[in-house]
């Protein structure tokens, strides 16, 4: 007979008492406690088992990401079975769980039927957040993903493709919506690729080292990069690829859990090159630059590919930005809100020249 099977029959009648609610405190004190050892859980979903791995400051919410890695069952879909416990705060740490070496976790979910399954087009996952000053600060001077920041840095392996270059900015670019429009419905996709986006990866190289951060996995990550020509162009190089398990996730003030991309992974790993001095980072969504809203601008989605294709100038306008900053030397003293405003009044400025 199952772990699981053993455990219900010897559980009482009485609902299973759900997981431990943690106060932020409480949870910080864990976050410094916690190993960064992996936990092996064994999840059984269709028939089969899946042996998945993850950190013990890991949340439920990126244990679901990475069930989904397996089975392609949306994490929103994904109802999670253990004996003895109720598992639907997304926001509690694996490390709070009592789950045995492993142990073996039941999975109730149906697959949906979704091409991109790390990002479904639902108001839920896609709906951005406008922040505050004051809640921006309180996620990003958190010791609780500080430290996270920390352990994902030294737990990822970033897919290096070529050697980071002395003296260079750092150029990082979301995938989804920012380089490809990744919904609407192609033959080729090359058809959904955003205007200009060569030219302006091929003027960025010049001043900039240029890695690709998606929210979704590795092997969507490259094939997408390379069906668009990126991996293979001759006029420049991308220096590395990042997946979704490089990011970390948290929980704004009276906001959902979220993922974000801190730029503090890619920090750790390359200190010789790169800070927050000289690196900048496009996405269009804000809330995925949370831990460094400095160094984050907010691009316009580039969607309905059809019919914006021959009118989107997103990509050149913003290669005059990046060439005309990359001299400066700190970006985070920067408002990259405005950059349309500082495109405008360095125009003017040459001008009166």
């Amino acid at each position: 007979m199952s772990e699981a099977s053993s455990s219900s029959a010897a559980a009482p009648a009485s609902a299973p008492p759900p997981a431990p609610a943690l106060d932020p405190e409480a949870i910080s004190l864990m976050a410094e406690e916690a190993p960064p050892e992996e936990i092996t859980l064994v999840v059984k979903w269709g028939g089969k088992e899946y042996t998945v791995r993850a950190m013990g400051d890991d949340t439920l919410l990126e244990l679901k990401r990475r069930i989904c890695e397996f089975t392609d069952v949306l994490p929103k879909r994904q109802k999670l079975l253990y004996p003895k416990l109720i598992l639907n705060d997304e926001s509690v740490l694996l490390s709070s769980l009592p789950f045995k070496p492993n142990g073996k976790l039941t999975m109730i979910g149906t697959v949906e039927d979704e091409i991109f399954v790390d990002r479904p087009d639902d108001p839920e996952v896609l709906d951005d957040y406008e922040f505050f000053k004051d809640e921006v600060t309180a996620i990003k001077d958190n010791v609780l993903y500080k430290q996270k920041v920390k352990r994902r840095a030294s737990q990822y392996k970033i897919k290096l493709l070529n050697p980071c270059r002395d003296g260079k900015r750092l150029l990082v670019l979301d995938i989804d919506y920012t380089l490809f429009d990744h919904r609407s419905p192609a033959e080729n996709p090359l058809e959904l690729m955003r205007p200009f986006l060569h030219e302006f990866l091929a003027a960025a190289y010049a001043e900039y080292d240029i890695m690709i951060w998606s929210a979704t996995n590795m092997k969507w990550v490259q094939l997408k990069m390379e069906q668009l020509g990126v991996l293979s162009n001759p006029n420049y190089k991308i220096t590395a690829l990042l997946d979704h398990m490089a990011m970390i996730t948290v929980h704004a003030p009276d906001k959902k859990v979220f993922d974000c991309k801190p730029l503090g992974v890619i920090w750790t790993k390359f200190p010789e090159h790169y800070n927050e001095k000289n690196t900048i980072m496009f996405d269009d969504l804000r809330r995925n630059f949370v831990m460094n809203p400095q160094n984050g601008l907010v691009i316009r989605p580039f969607k309905n590919a059809s019919k914006n294709r021959g009118r989107d100038q997103e990509l050149r306008k913003l290669t005059q930005y990046l060439l005309s900053i990359a001299e400066l030397e700190d970006f985070s003293k920067l408002e990259h809100d405005g950059w349309e405003s500082f495109m405008d009044e360095t125009g003017k400025r040459r001008r009166r020249r």
